[in-house]
């Protein structure tokens, strides 16, 4: 697995002047990185890039600059880079109107245990979610869910040689799928070894 240590991390200091630049090739990088299942959820995935940048903002934000704050962030953030066999995605769930927002969120408990990815000729692998810790309740799930997909070496095989690629979500409150456009794909690719 690709991991961020500690001396790759730019300072505080180092990293407001580096911000402006890095921010911007972050934003056109996640472009690439995205996929909308449908009006309301999004699959944002993950690498080692993006996962730079989060932890970055997360010591900017909350200035952290001692060591073992810097190591915390370390320790929750790394998880989420792809290891080669992998995908990793934040899952967003998005509903502008309050009221509306609630209402799902009661509705699609579970949801993110039914969002699938699909290589042409596989049958689809179901995402293993939130690792880290629950996110739902009885009473409603959250809107940003963690998830990871499991691909075979096949499946990998496969999508080199030009295989097809689906997304979907199977909740019976929510269903969506869609082809995942090639400039998503080949940015997929780099993630798998």
């Amino acid at each position: 697995m690709s991991t961020i240590t500690r001396d790759q991390l730019l300072t505080l200091e180092a990293y407001a002047k580096a911000r402006p630049d890095f921010r911007r090739r972050v934003m056109a990088h996640k472009q690439d990185r995205s996929v909308a299942l449908g009006e309301h959820l999004t699959l944002f995935f993950e690498d080692e890039m993006t996962i730079r940048y989060q932890i970055q903002e997360m010591l900017r934000a909350e200035r952290i600059f001692e060591e073992q704050g810097i190591q915390d962030e370390l320790d929750t953030y790394n998880p989420l880079i792809p290891d080669g066999g992998n995908w990793k995605a934040t899952m967003m769930l998005e509903y502008p109107d309050e009221a509306e927002r609630k209402a799902m969120l009661g509705r699609l408990i579970g949801v993110e245990d039914r969002v699938w990815v699909r290589v042409a000729g596989h049958p689809p692998v179901f995402a293993s979610a939130d690792e880290d810790l629950a996110r739902d309740n009885a009473e409603k799930t959250s809107s940003v869910h963690f998830l990871r997909f499991e691909l075979s070496p096949a499946m990998i095989q496969e999508l080199r040689s030009g295989a097809g690629l689906a997304m979907g979500v199977d909740h019976p409150a929510y269903q969506a799928e869609t082809m995942v456009a090639s400039r998503v794909r080949e940015s997929l690719l780099v993630d798998l070894a």
